[in-house]
């Protein structure tokens, strides 16, 4: 019998919610809350296209030229968006998970990032999600088991679900005060902008309509809690809602405009980022993992009515 592009298919349940974890690149590829989409889904016969649902390891979104310097010395890394010239979301997105913890209603995911050429560093990495009342939650977890000091990153892909309609009917919310600003052919930083009086400013719901953005946002507005949120509400009155922990300080929103028909604005891509595009550049955000250290991050997912 011939695999699933996306490898081994692990199922978790709880009540009427239901998701799917796949073994390429251990990311969700589907979740449900009854006959409701909460992420857009992709199929189980198909590749995953626009990396839904994965995880971007060791560093979110771009890095240009995939070059970078870290403690004195410069790295090159694989051209993985060869058409502007950017190391793309890391090195895990083809990579196989396996399953060290199963639950009816969890699943931990691991796998090793070793030393390679321009990332000459050690990374054990697990990938905890577990269905609750609350929806889905999803905890990432990277260790250096390495001998030396390593730079890193983290974000993850999902795409929330507007329902049978496009998100162009959609409402969106976003209590971020920033949008960062990048040129328009490599989709790299050039400064940032506060949000207020313009299109992006979604601090009171309002209708996507044809706007396009594919941007991170930043200074969210943070709960008691420490988290933020940002919520799409589909025409059936429902809400997809994605929460982040203190440890995201940035979501980048993508309108999907530049993926093929029919999944062209049919599901609005929120990643959450531990650091902005260009990181491993500018050295913003990212962490400094010494050896033995463990960085730990949360966010989470779940359908309002």
């Amino acid at each position: 019998m011939t695999s699933p592009p996306s490898g081994e298919q692990y199922r978790i349940s709880r009540g009427d919610q239901r998701a799917t974890i796949v073994e390429v690149g251990g990311g969700v590829r589907e979740y449900a809350v009854g006959d409701r989409d909460v992420l857009q889904p992709y199929p189980s016969d198909a590749m995953c296209d626009g990396a839904h649902g994965a995880p971007l390891i060791p560093w979110p979104n771009r890095l240009a030229d995939g070059r970078y310097r870290f403690d004195g010395t410069d790295y090159q890394v694989a051209l993985t968006e060869p058409e502007k010239h950017n190391a793309i979301h890391g090195f895990l997105h083809w990579r196989p998970w396996q399953p060290v913890d199963r639950r009816p209603d969890g699943i931990t995911m691991a796998a090793t990032l070793f030393p390679l050429q321009g990332y000459p560093f050690a990374l054990d990495l697990r990938l905890d999600y577990q269905l609750s009342d609350d929806g889905l939650a999803v905890t990432t977890t990277a260790v250096n088991v390495g001998d030396r000091p390593a730079p890193y990153g983290c974000g993850q892909h999902p795409y929330l679900s507007p329902g049978d309609d496009s998100i162009d009917e959609c409402t969106l919310r976003l209590e971020a005060g920033t949008r960062v600003l990048t040129d328009p052919q490599r989709q790299l930083p050039t400064g940032r902008e506060r949000v207020a009086g313009t299109a992006y400013d979604f601090h009171e719901p309002h209708l996507l309509g044809d706007l396009r953005i594919d941007h991170a946002f930043t200074d969210l507005r943070r709960h008691p809690d420490g988290r933020a949120w940002l919520r799409l509400t589909g025409t059936d009155g429902r809400t997809a809602q994605l929460w982040v922990d203190e440890t995201y300080p940035l979501l980048e929103v993508f309108t999907a405009d530049t993926l093929a028909p029919p999944r062209r604005r049919r599901g609005l891509g929120v990643e959450p980022m531990t650091c902005p595009p260009n990181a491993f550049q500018s050295n913003e955000g990212v962490a400094r993992l010494e050896p033995g250290a463990t960085h730990v991050t949360r966010w989470g997912v779940s359908l309002a009515d």
